[in-house]
């Protein structure tokens, strides 16, 4: 793994689920869970280990901008908590407030209340004491006609006066009732605003949770993902060791295969040859046996090399047709490595266990397990329609059959997921002349 390659893992991009842009959450799952199975099938021929690690990896990205819109959610409904909170306990003050002050007011009113009957109840005891008569008896009893109108008015005065407590004490008493309404219905209030208060109290608190939780939830997943991102590191350290392994591998099967090609290219153009001359002095035979007035003739016919097409119309079968083509031969851009690498065959995925066949007859030349390729059988066809081919099965669970000569449609082992594979699936590879083709031009 490169320098480059350890600095892109750093910045990898997560998977593209922004909550702004769908703001229902079933939808954007389906649409996280969609690209994450594309990314299993854009990592099939990568190692477990290193694409569990980076699949779990953008999972984990991908629930992060959820988990900061879900904080950023939980903090506004705090914080607007909060203000209803305050704004239910200043409620509540001042209710409490208004209920302290209407009962001094009924207090100091009970209060005047007190005191005029006990000025209206001296005036009775007065009158009572004194039969009524009191203070006609006064002013008749007046020795001058100063003293008898003086005595007149002060008695008128008096009277005045007891009046004017009656009237007060009347007031008072109205005032009164309507206080201890006004408290009642006050005290309602402040009850009222008590119970919203400790609503609002309890909200915010439940609000307060919630953000905790949320907040919570988004350090774990930032901990889960620097977590993952060391794992995918190291594995993709281990990962450059098995693709140079593989690329090694490559290379020395290339050659074997090449070196095959041309001992078997130059042996058939001498077989060509061969038969070129053997047709060009039957020819001159049967000139020279014509010429002398022979009547013999011959009547051979000369055999075509090179295999039947199958089914599919090609020299070549597909080597199972159960499952479906999961990816094809050709260029592909590695969403770990950020490189282009040739897919350098076409890929069966059918269930473990899927029976693989011979493309056509030939030659097992190799067949045993690979760091990169897993479980693997390789064929060598011989030439034919004038060039070398040659197939290879690989990621077998099992094989079947080891070596010696097969024929078209054999089995020679069964589907797996064995070396640098991330599920079931067969990847079949043609060579041509030694080098990769391809599988569909002969197929």
């Amino acid at each position: 793994m490169s320098v480059a390659l350890l600095a892109s893992l750093a910045m990898v991009a997560p998977v593209s689920a922004s909550p702004s842009a769908d703001p229902d959450p079933s939808k954007q799952k389906r649409s996280v869970d969609a690209q994450i199975n594309q990314l299993r099938e854009d990592l099939h021929e990568t190692n477990a280990d290193l694409a569990n690690a980076y699949i779990a990896l953008r999972t984990t990205q991908a629930r992060l901008p959820g988990a900061q819109a879900a904080l950023t959610q939980a903090q506004a409904a705090a914080s607007r908590a909060e203000v209803a909170n305050a704004m239910a306990a200043q409620e509540l003050e001042v209710a409490q407030a208004n209920e302290t002050k209407a009962q001094d007011e009924l207090a100091a009113t009970s209060k005047e209340i007190r005191e005029s009957r006990g000025q209206v109840a001296q005036f009775a005891a007065q009158i009572y004491q004194e039969q009524g008569f009191g203070e006609l008896d006064m002013a008749m009893t007046s020795t001058t006609p100063q003293q008898f109108a003086d005595r007149i008015a002060l008695i008128g005065t008096v009277m005045d006066l007891q009046g004017q407590s009656m009237v007060k004490l009347a007031t008072a008493k109205a005032s009164q009732t309507a206080q201890e309404d006004h408290l009642s219905a006050l005290r309602a209030d402040s009850e009222k605003a008590k119970r919203k208060a400790e609503a609002t109290l309890s909200a915010a608190n439940a609000a307060r949770d919630r953000a905790t939780a949320a907040k919570a939830a988004l350090d774990a997943l930032a901990a889960q993902q620097t977590r993952q991102a060391a794992t995918v590191k190291a594995q993709s350290v281990a990962e450059q060791g098995r693709l140079a392994a593989a690329q090694a591998e490559s290379a020395r099967l290339g050659a074997v295969i090449k070196a095959r090609a041309a001992a078997a290219l130059r042996a058939a153009k001498i077989r060509a040859a061969a038969n070129a001359k053997a047709k060009a002095d039957a020819a001159a035979r049967a000139a020279r046996n014509k010429s002398k007035g022979g009547g013999g003739s011959s009547s051979g016919s000369s055999g075509s090399s090179g295999s039947s097409a199958g089914s599919s119309g090609g020299p070549l079968s597909a080597p199972t047709t159960k499952g479906w083509i999961s990816s094809e031969f050709g260029m592909r851009f590695h969403p770990i490595q950020h490189v282009w690498r040739l897919h350098s065959g076409r890929d069966y995925a059918a269930p473990c266990g899927t029976p693989i066949k011979a493309a056509a007859a030939g030659t097992v030349i190799e067949a045993g397990y690979n760091s990169g390729y897993g479980y693997r059988v390789i064929i060598d066809h011989g030439v034919i329609g004038g060039v070398h081919l040659a197939t290879t099965y690989n990621h077998l669970r099992s094989i079947k059959t080891h070596g010696g000569r097969v024929g078209r449609g054999t089995v020679v082992g069964y589907e797996g997921s064995t070396g640098n594979s991330n599920g079931c699936h067969l990847h079949f590879e043609v060579y041509e002349d030694g080098n990769f083709v391809d599988p569909r031009n002969y197929l």
